[in-house]
């Protein structure tokens, strides 16, 4: 006779909430809840946040900003011991709200999945996904593994502060400037080149994304502003330089 599969909490039931449910569901009876879900499709089961919140395991799949309440309202039905991740775009935020609100008897651990539904279409192994300590190093590592192995997953264990100085300039400029050529449609599809069509294929990745997403990794990531700053900087110099006639 086979054990029942371990129940995963799952807070957060939109486009990245059902893209997890639906790698997650091999390994575990997913119960998500989420107040704007209007029906499920077959990976999770929708439930009460208080439901959701005592598993065993609980995964946070919502917004950075909206992070501190969720925080605040699960922590009365955590069990002991359980653990909390997160799936944020930004970590060092996170670690620190996980670790002002969660109880000491709950263990908790920052991940940021390096993709998203639109990059995930075709499946999720060899992709990339960071994994911070919140709290403790031993599990950290057994969230890892679990990425490593089961999901297939290309793993990277960082120090909060170390992924949000990469993802501000990976993150951050890509999205940056898929919102600008976004604003600057209708764009030419006809006589491209290869180097357009990769343009345009970023910006294809990022073109639903909500936009929550784009404020997290933009306004919560703590080094996003001085990438910025330096990229204008630079494409205010190639202006000048050309107005100039350099």
């Amino acid at each position: 006779m086979t054990s029942p599969r371990p129940q995963l909490g799952l807070i957060g039931y939109g486009a990245f909430g059902r893209l997890t449910a639906r790698h997650l569901a091999t390994w575990f009876d997913i119960l998500a809840f989420d107040p704007d879900a209007t029906g499920s499709d077959g990976s999770a089961r929708l439930t009460d946040l208080a439901t959701a919140a005592a598993c065993p395991v609980v995964i946070l799949a919502v917004p950075v900003e909206a992070l501190a309440d969720t925080l605040t309202a699960i922590e009365p039905h955590l069990q002991v011991g359980a653990l909390v991740i997160d799936v944020g775009s930004v970590k060092v935020l996170p670690a620190r709200l996980m670790a002002d609100r969660l109880p000491a008897h709950v263990r908790a651990v920052g991940t940021h999945p390096l993709f998203g539904p639109q990059s995930a279409r075709d499946g999720i192994a060899g992709l990339r996904i960071a994994v911070c300590p919140a709290r403790g190093d031993r599990i950290t590592r057994r969230v890892a593994a679990f990425c490593r192995h089961a999901l297939k997953l290309k793993v990277f264990i960082v120090p909060a502060e170390d992924h949000d100085r990469e993802a501000a300039m990976v993150q951050g400029l890509t999205h940056l400037i898929s919102r600008v050529l976004l604003s600057m449609e209708p764009l030419p599809t006809r006589m491209t080149t290869v180097s357009f069509e990769r343009i345009m294929q970023a910006v294809e990745m990022v073109r639903y994304d909500s936009p929550a997403v784009f404020r997290a990794i933009e306004r919560d990531n703590p080094f996003a502003a001085d990438v910025r700053r330096r990229f204008f900087d630079l494409a205010e110099q190639a202006r000048a330089d050309l107005d100039g006639g350099v």
